[in-house]
């Protein structure tokens, strides 16, 4: 990799790294970024959705970060510590290679839950290596000011509402607001900075060495462990199981709330205004997720999800946009304005930054296909769902019944107005026939004849208004001829066969219209207006459910090809963003769990396919 100089960033962008060049540690309640420079530069605490205490990644000079690095000159290597979310940068100078470990502890014990305690042990490899440390929070998103209090090597950073307290075994000085440090480790040496939430009933707690490396190898136990329950044992191991921790790193362990990904407002076009806050739970995307995990083994981190749905969303719930809200925050909630941060300049100047989620009010009936497919695998994967959980899937299905015609807002969250968008007929389609399914495996009751005949109806309304003679495809909405890759779902939920003529056709046309060498675009832009300015790149769960239709299609070779090709694209972690540039770089909020278990489906489908 390229030198990296302490707290130098992007080529072209002197303060900022690319979005790809980071990792991600968490504790099942936050997580924060690391850059492969050594610099935290996104974290909120005490949870996902919290004000961030460091931001530098949407504003350099403001954000906050917290630096950690060799002093001189380095290469520098990032790499997890084997089947963990551990993480482990290491510097290589002429004076010697030193690391840094990150990890956040996880821990079911309620007192050091509060304290989100995140611990960077520097440690000598060869030689002597000397480190620079500087601890510059900026509470509420940059816009609180903060005070440093020093005391028997602890740094207290206290603003109005939150404090926090970095613990060190190197002294401490201090440069108007931050902390700071310079320091040498030699062979075998190693020095350990534990940052807590401070307040009020968390008591001021040290980490020594001994300590830290009673909790690294904690940590490390945990997730291995945690791991281990994997069924996986395919071609693309690594890369699966990778996705799959990143996923578990997403889920918010109080609720079993999934979020979308733990970041907002990273860029999916730069200088462009398409930037959002995805630090929430989408429906669409958990329950995803839940499908993903539970093809892996992973039936308790479904089971909570589910026990999220049941405690949280209550189709008794009146909302404008129907019995389910199409996001909910992590603590159940429902309220999510959306406004602008104008003190903050934006990853790279793209500004906006937001905060809050607007479309959390739209109208998007594909939620309720999604949520009750994975309560149907859910009962055929896990354990049967209860009585009361059936009476709450009977009510949404009633209610699909009933309103499944709608123009809507549709998957892609359009702000250019409501359509009849195919994927939402799709979708509602399958939350009527999953739920048949259920009821006659399970024998529970229910309005089946009402419940068949809107199925069928649906069907009928798709295959003849969804269809463009002349296009010879399924298209995105009815009444036009504008091509969506969500279509690409139809095989993958079974409603079409896989090698069904005109399935095939579309396949074609979609590879014509909207593939670039295995990368898949949403739709054009141009030809179907989304009420937004900006361009944007591929989008990464798409080019998956591309590669997953191409299998069922009995095109295997060409899929694995696409598969392999998308696997180019990831991070040096194996992560990835929401969208892939044109030159190939990550766009968009980072880690995204779409993207994560997208791959896992893909990869899953494949290797059985190949046998």
């Amino acid at each position: 990799m390229a030198e990296q100089p302490f707290h130098q960033n992007a080529p072209g962008s002197p303060r900022y790294l690319p979005i790809a060049e980071h990792g991600l540690i968490g504790d099942l309640r936050s997580v924060a970024l690391v850059g492969s420079n050594g610099t935290i530069d996104w974290y909120c605490s005490p949870s996902f959705d919290a004000p961030s205490v460091f931001a530098a990644v949407l504003d350099a000079e403001r954000g906050g970060f917290f630096a950690l690095a060799a002093a001189l000159p380095a290469r520098t290597k990032q790499f997890y510590f084997p089947d963990t979310n551990v993480l482990i940068t290491r510097f290589y100078t002429d004076e010697g290679v030193g690391e840094v470990q990150d990890f956040m502890p996880v821990t079911s014990d309620s007192a050091e839950c509060e304290r989100h305690r995140l611990i960077r042990r520097v440690l000598c490899v060869r030689g002597t290596v000397p480190f620079r440390v500087r601890v510059a929070p900026r509470f509420n998103y940059g816009a609180d000011p903060h005070t440093l209090r020093l005391l028997d090597g602890t740094a207290l950073f206290e603003s109005a509402d939150s404090a926090l307290l970095l613990t060190s075994t190197v002294a401490l000085e201090g440069d108007g607001p931050d902390a700071c440090a310079d320091f040498k480790v030699s062979e075998g040496e190693s020095a350990v900075f534990a940052l807590d939430q401070a307040g009020e009933g968390i008591a001021p707690r040290g980490c020594a060495r001994v300590e830290a490396e009673q909790q690294f190898e904690t940590t490390v136990c945990y997730w291995r462990r945690w791991l281990h329950q994997s069924r996986y044992r395919g071609r693309w191991r690594e890369m699966v199981h990778r996705s799959a921790l990143t996923l578990k790193l997403l889920t918010y362990a109080p609720t079993g709330a999934i979020v979308a990904a733990p970041t907002t407002s990273l860029p999916e076009q730069f200088g462009g205004e398409r930037n959002w806050d995805y630090r929430y739970v989408w429906i669409r995307d958990a329950a995803f997720a839940v499908y993903a995990l539970l093809r892996l083994g992973f039936s308790s981190e479904a089971a909570a999800f589910m026990k999220f749905v049941t405690t949280y969303i209550s189709p008794g719930d009146s909302f404008a946009s129907g019995p389910l809200q199409i996001m909910y925050g992590i603590d159940g909630r429902t309220d999510l304005p959306e406004r602008e941060l104008t003190h903050l300049d934006g990853h790279c100047g793209s500004a906006p930054v937001r905060i809050g989620n607007g479309a959390a009010g739209q109208l998007q009936l594909d939620i309720y296909g999604a949520l009750i497919d994975s309560i149907y695998l859910y009962d055929k994967w896990a354990e049967p769902i209860s009585s009361a959980q059936w009476d709450d899937v009977t009510r949404l299905v009633e209610w699909v019944c009933d309103h499944w015609d709608q123009p809507d807002e549709g998957v892609w969250e359009t702000r250019g107005g409501r359509k009849n968008f195919l994927y939402s007929r799709l979708m509602c389609w399958v939350a009527v026939e999953r739920a048949i399914r259920l009821a006659n495996r399970r024998g529970l009751p229910a309005e089946l004849q009402r419940w068949q005949r809107c199925r069928d109806t649906i069907y009928r309304r798709i295959m003849d208004r969804g269809w463009s003679e002349r296009r010879r495809a399924f298209v995105q909405h009815e009444g036009g001829e504008v091509l969506d890759a969500s279509v690409l779902m139809m095989p993958l939920a079974k409603f079409i066969a896989p090698t069904d003529p005109k399935w095939l056709s579309t396949l074609d046309a979609l590879t014509e219209d909207l593939v670039s060498d295995s990368l898949v675009y949403r739709y054009d832009r141009q030809a179907s207006p989304d009420g937004l300015r900006g361009d944007e790149g591929t989008f990464s769960i798409c080019s998956f459910w591309y590669v997953e239709a191409l299998v069922r299609a009995g095109r295997v070779d060409e899929a694995r090809l696409a598969f392999e090709k998308m696997l180019t694209y990831a991070n040096h972690l194996g992560l990835y963003a929401e969208e892939i540039g044109r030159t190939g770089e990550q766009q968009g909020n980072f880690p995204q769990a779409f993207t994560h278990l997208s791959l896992i489906s893909a990869a899953f489908n494949l290797d059985r396919a190949l046998g």
